[in-house]
């Protein structure tokens, strides 16, 4: 039995189904496809394909699948190629598309492949791990890395649909767990106090009764962010709120070398250090700074660097962030815990000393 929540984008409007297995969700919809006579690819990591081989030949039999290196090495234009390269090679026409069965850095790469393959061609999210679910499965956000920073080129390419399933997460390694738990306390500190106050009362595991309740919860509220600023185009708050705690996380791992990090822990260091910069502009108490840094922590995120970072890297990679406004950076901060608000122009040297709050040298 399988739940679902609509994300309505007009023409580009999608499902995401909730379940708690996904085989036959999966398979029905495989067969579908096949019934109408579109071509079908799935692209994975070695990881995911070793972890679920089982499943993926169950699902997609007599289908091309490519398994490319794990980690977020492989969201580089080498990877895109070959992922290209492989969809031609299969002969995958418009009509074509390709299921990303993995966590982000599938998503974001499978996701940017079908945008820019034949100008479009449509994918399906399959996510197995927790940030995935979380977050970047939901909201057609793709992408790969360049050597001058993350996430620097992409496109907006909407889904035409998304399957979570907990069970999926059931092989997931307790550290990537946990890197996903970043992405769920940070909906809780840009929109949903009640949720914060749960991930305070005790931490959310792999055996928590409400687990698949609190995805969802996270998924509803992209969801609603989503809908009212597709393409991050409002002049203040909207999607970019999404960002909070990320400009800092997406310097941390430039700076660190892409994989030291997972991209959930530097989102953890992210948000501690998007909490120093609120109580310096004043919009936050200290207290509530703690309270902040206490949640990442009980859910075993690292709120500071594991070794320091050298500060003219970490600003320089600053600068380069998509985000940088009129010569400036644009940070999300907290208004309050469940509250937060876009900040433009925020001046260098506070940045520089949010930084060295959270360990940089």
């Amino acid at each position: 039995m399988s739940e679902l929540l609509n994300i309505s984008l007009g023409e580009r409007s999608y499902p995401i189904h909730f379940s708690k297995a996904p085989e036959v969700l999966l398979k029905q919809s495989v067969q579908q496809l096949s019934n109408r006579g579109v071509q079908v690819a799935v692209l994975t990591d070695k990881t995911v394909a070793q972890a679920l081989g089982g499943m993926l030949g169950a699902v997609f039999p007599q289908t091309a699948v490519l398994a490319v290196e794990p980690g977020e090495s492989a969201k580089s234009i080498a990877t895109l190629g070959t992922v290209l390269e492989f969809l031609a090679k299969r002969r995958l026409d418009r009509g074509g598309v390709l299921f990303a069965v993995g966590g982000g850095v599938i998503g974001d790469l499978g996701g940017f492949a079908a945008a820019t393959y034949l100008r479009g061609i449509g994918f399906y999210q399959v996510p197995t791990t927790l940030l995935a679910m979380v977050d970047s499965s939901v909201g057609g956000k793709t992408g790969i890395n360049l050597a001058a920073g993350k996430n620097l080129a992409g496109a907006f390419h909407q889904p035409r649909g998304v399957f979570i399933a907990t069970d999926l997460l059931r092989t997931l390694p307790a550290r990537e767990f946990a890197a996903g738990m970043a992405e769920v306390i940070k909906y809780g500190l840009l929109g949903d106090a009640e949720l914060f106050a749960r991930l305070e009362q005790s931490p959310l595991t792999l055996e928590s009764a409400d687990l698949a309740d609190v995805i969802r919860r996270c998924c509803a509220i992209k969801a609603r962010i989503v809908e009212a600023d597709e393409r991050e185009l409002a002049q203040d708050g909207g999607r970019a709120l999404l960002n909070l705690g990320h400009t800092f996380a997406h310097a941390i791992e430039q700076a660190a070398g892409y994989g030291t990090y997972l991209h959930g822990e530097a989102v953890a260091i992210g948000l501690n250090a998007a909490a120093q910069l609120s109580v310096k502009l004043g919009t936050l108490p200290p207290a509530e700074a703690r309270r902040v840094a206490a949640v990442l922590t009980a859910h075993a995120l690292p709120v500071r660097l594991a070794s320091p970072l050298p500060l003219p890297e970490l600003m320089a990679a600053t600068m380069r962030d998509k985000k940088v406004r009129g010569g400036l950076p644009r940070f999300v901060v907290m208004n309050r815990l469940g509250e937060a608000a876009t900040r433009d122009g925020v001046p260098l040297d506070l940045a520089e000393a949010c930084f060295r709050a959270v360990g940089a040298a």
